[in-house]
């Protein structure tokens, strides 16, 4: 993706931008594809999104791509995630590096196949140095499963629970010293969070889009941080 003119590279103050990445198996249903196909092309937007985004200067890029809920769905599906998942963080790393992209993720990865973290580990050490924006793929993620394993990393440390903060409380989660989610995004027209990033988009601004996750990019991107610019953020005040 080129970013051109016809874009402006205005990030509104945005420092976290999070995607629930809906519509990949729809959008292939549309063309009379295989759901397989849908993620094929969702992978593809995830990257050229993530360089957009990058473009604008926002900090954090985090996307929902794997839930602890996916695993419901057919075994042949879940293994192509995977292995797409694998090849694409394989070819597309280069390019990533290419422009101070640092790969991240948060999500219990203990229960993915051995070759999947092994790719994940590869593309994380090879980019751990990157300058730029963290993207930060959400991979066998909830919400839920991430504040219990925080409040175990409490307990083990032995945190005087009498002064747990709630910014203390950040330091324990997947998502430790990245700033909270300023604008989250769900494509496909679902309208809500599905067990993401609960704690992190506490004061986010929510968009809604009906576009399919495999046609989101850098057109969609700029027309839903201009909707994002004209809210008004309060944080319980008054202004």
């Amino acid at each position: 993706m080129k970013t051109t003119n016809k874009y402006p590279l205005e990030n509104y103050g945005i420092k976290h931008i999070a995607f629930i990445l809906d519509g990949n198996g729809r959008w292939a249903k549309a063309r009379n594809k295989p759901r397989t196909y849908g993620h094929a092309h969702g992978f593809s937007s995830l990257f050229d999104v993530g360089i957009a985004v990058n473009n604008r200067g926002i900090k954090v890029m985090s996307v929902y791509a794997f839930s602890t809920e996916n695993w419901n769905r057919p075994k042949k599906e879940v293994s192509f995630l995977f292995k797409t998942l694998e090849k694409r963080l394989i070819s597309v790393l280069k390019k990533v590096k290419k422009h101070g992209i640092k790969i991240v993720t948060s999500g219990d990865l203990t229960r993915l196949p051995a070759s999947t973290i092994e790719a994940i580990n590869y593309a994380v050490n090879e980019t751990k140095d990157m300058p730029n924006m963290v993207l930060n793929i959400c991979i066998n993620y909830g919400a839920k499963d991430e504040i219990i394993r925080a409040i175990k990393r409490v307990h083990e440390s032995r945190q005087d629970i009498e002064i747990l903060t709630p910014a203390l409380f950040d330091n324990y989660l997947d998502t430790a010293g990245l700033p909270p989610v300023d604008l989250m995004i769900r494509t496909s027209g679902e309208e809500r969070l599905s067990n993401f990033m609960l704690w992190q988009v506490a004061y986010a601004e929510f968009i809604f889009t009906p576009t399919m996750w495999p046609d989101y990019n850098e057109e969609t991107l700029v027309r839903d941080l201009e909707i994002y610019a004209k809210r008004t953020r309060r944080f319980g005040g008054l202004k």
